[in-house]
């Protein structure tokens, strides 16, 4: 008997009602914005209604670092989630919206895996309620003026060799990376040298993930640097005086959206920066929300501990003034393997025989990395605890070696 693919896990889902998860968890009904039957809008008047409900534990979800398959955090993430309700705990977790650039990579999804998924799956890897459109657009917004600017006679000084602002998307598109914008004639604007860069990336993205109110986002949005003049002086967004503008744009997306895993558990799923360039975590307002919805907030932190995890604890907590109660760090003893340094995965290609065959003295080589994201860990001051993502054909030694490792820090 073959085991459904994760869309058939999806699709087979039964949606319970959102305004019961909402209610279940404490988060006020009226706040809701209905976007169909999958997904909610939470306006941000929730923050203080709910202020005063008890906190719950705060974690946060890591890994090593990543092979270019995932190690599995957002599974373990909602796993976690789910399970926490067969012990007579209530638990919300908090992600990041995927990038459709991924998405249709060779990597596919965030939703997910197995019976451990956010649903609907194809709502919440397309579009959602469309924040990354939102991002995109006074991204972009931000492009036009300043080659508007130019056009009618860059009265700010701008170095059209030190622009920094480039265009953002949120596909894949190498042949737009590097690009000249501004040819034609002498109505086509200043030509010069630009490029696009992915949604993900952009610091549009990063600030909405980072503030805390609208006139917060008003303020970061005002903030941003898009080049220098010929003297080294930033020139920034309110100087163009297009930081309003760009603000507005983002009036509906720095709405949290409230989605669900196939269990029912609630799902805060808002803001996608990447770990590997950016921040790498889901927004501040969202944890504003969820940290008062129960009894456990579990929250993602991207890439390996050393990249989104260090952000979460030395950007995101000091901003939204959440401390972290304890952190779950992902491993798998293919990933260990492959940073011995004695084997290559490659996406879309089969993994190695080599590498699928019982060394536990592999695993303890290539554990120097999960050491060192231990060590990074308990630095901040948490106590982690390792979870190992088993895949079939996984040999127990393996394993036992993996669990030898986190012995050395007592981690559990």
């Amino acid at each position: 008997m073959s085991f459904p693919s994760d869309l058939e896990i999806a699709r087979g889902a039964e949606l319970r009602p959102l305004t019961d998860i909402a209610s279940e968890a404490g988060i006020p009904t009226d706040c809701l914005e209905p976007y169909g039957e999958g997904a909610a809008k939470i306006k941000l008047d929730a923050i203080g209604r709910m202020a005063d409900r008890p906190k719950a534990r705060y974690v946060v979800v890591s890994a090593i670092t990543p092979t270019p398959l995932g190690e599995g955090k957002t599974t373990t993430t909602v796993g976690l989630g789910q399970g926490f309700s067969h012990i007579g705990k209530k638990a919300t977790i908090a992600i990041r919206q995927p990038s459709m650039g991924p998405t249709f990579g060779i990597k596919g999804g965030a939703a997910g895996g197995g019976y451990s998924q956010v649903v609907p799956m194809e709502l919440f890897n397309l579009h959602l309620t469309g924040d990354m459109h939102a991002v995109t657009a006074a991204h972009n917004m931000c492009s036009a003026m300043l080659d508007a600017h130019l056009f009618h006679g860059n009265e700010l000084g701008l170095d059209l060799h030190n622009i920094t602002w480039r265009r953002v998307m949120d596909i894949n598109e190498r042949a737009l990376r590097n690009i000249v914008v501004g040819l034609g004639g002498r109505l086509d604007g200043v030509p010069r040298e630009t490029g696009f860069d992915i949604t993900a990336a952009s610091e549009v993205m990063a600030a909405l993930a980072l503030c805390t109110s609208l006139a917060d986002l008003r303020q970061r949005m005002g903030r941003i640097v898009v080049g220098y003049d010929k003297a080294g002086t930033p020139v920034t967004a309110e100087d163009l005086g297009v930081a309003g503008s760009m603000t507005v744009i983002l009036k509906e997306a720095i709405k949290p959206n409230l989605m669900q895993t196939l269990e029912g558990t609630p799902a805060l799923v808002h803001c996608g920066p990447f770990g590997n360039i950016a921040t790498g975590n889901s927004s501040i307002v969202a944890d504003q929300i969820g940290i008062h919805t129960g009894d456990f907030l579990l929250t993602e932190a991207g890439f390996g501990a050393d990249m989104g995890a260090e952000r979460f604890f030395n950007i995101k907590c000091r901003y939204s003034g959440i401390a972290p109660d304890a952190a779950v760090l992902v491993a798998t003893v293919r990933g260990l393997k492959a940073h011995s340094g004695n084997h290559k995965i490659v996406a879309g290609k089969p993994l190695p025989e080599a590498l699928l065959a019982e060394n536990p003295d592999e695993v303890h080589q290539g554990g120097d990395n999960l050491r060192k994201q231990l060590e990074n860990m308990q630095v901040h001051g948490v106590s982690p605890v390792v979870a190992i993502n088993v895949f079939p054909g996984d040999h127990d030694v393996d394993i036992n070696a993996i669990k030898e490792i986190a012995d050395e820090f007592n981690a559990r």
